[in-house]
């Protein structure tokens, strides 16, 4: 299925290229041309619907496990100062999305949000590491009682919008969506310095089933 949080730019997409295609075929006379304008809107119209799918996900059950937010490769596994909202050193594991990859983005843990902050920054490319400093983004906690973690949804060079539903005061699931960065991107998330990682550099994580971390 089409993710809500791509409806609008999904039909805007289908309706150009369902026209476009008509055109080709009525008044395009040349077959080569015709059927190249064609085979170009459907290649376009495939590449949207796959990039706005939204496919179901099984979360495993844990409070203490701190589940992907995103689909993609995991690029960073380091050790971090968290300033914001842990306000204590920290891991960070940082997931590139490529846009061939889902970009539903779901909730890490179980908890409460406790704090959310939107930053207009710059686009440079999501892999960079001061990507996470500069680029645009959204930054969101959430807090149970295992402790809390941070993470950043954060716009690369093509990604020039951020969705995000959560607010302070959320009681949110793990697993559960909560919006999208449209056109490839990168999330960070922040654990706690004492959590037990279970993923590193190479994976690939898989939003809501893949395990990245244990609370204490």
């Amino acid at each position: 299925m089409i993710t809500k949080y791509g409806y609008d730019v999904f039909f805007t997409i289908a309706v150009v290229c369902l026209i476009g295609a008509l055109l080709a075929l009525f008044l395009v006379e040349p077959k080569i041309p015709k059927f190249a304008l064609v085979s170009v809107s459907v290649l376009f119209l495939a590449f949207a619907a796959n990039f706005f799918r939204d496919p179901n996900r099984t979360t495993p059950s844990g409070a203490h496990l701190v589940m992907a937010p995103a689909d993609g490769k995991v690029i960073c596994v380091r050790s971090a100062e968290e300033n914001e909202f842990l306000k204590s050193p920290a891991t960070q594991i940082s997931i590139f999305m490529s846009p061939l990859n889902v970009h539903v983005n779901r909730n890490p843990i179980s908890g409460t949000v406790r704090h959310t902050r939107y930053v207009k920054g710059k686009y440079f490319a999501a892999f960079e590491d001061k990507a996470s400093e500069k680029n645009e983004q959204m930054i969101v906690g959430i807090e149970n009682s295992h402790g809390r973690i941070l993470f950043k949804q954060i716009a690369g060079f093509i990604a020039r919008r951020i969705v995000c539903t959560l607010r302070p005061g959320d009681e949110v699931r793990a697993g559960d969506r909560f919006g999208m960065i449209k056109f490839g991107s990168r999330v960070d998330v922040f654990v706690p310095a004492d959590a037990t990682v279970r993923t590193r550099v190479g994976d690939h994580a898989v939003a809501g089933e893949t395990v990245l971390a244990e609370l204490k």
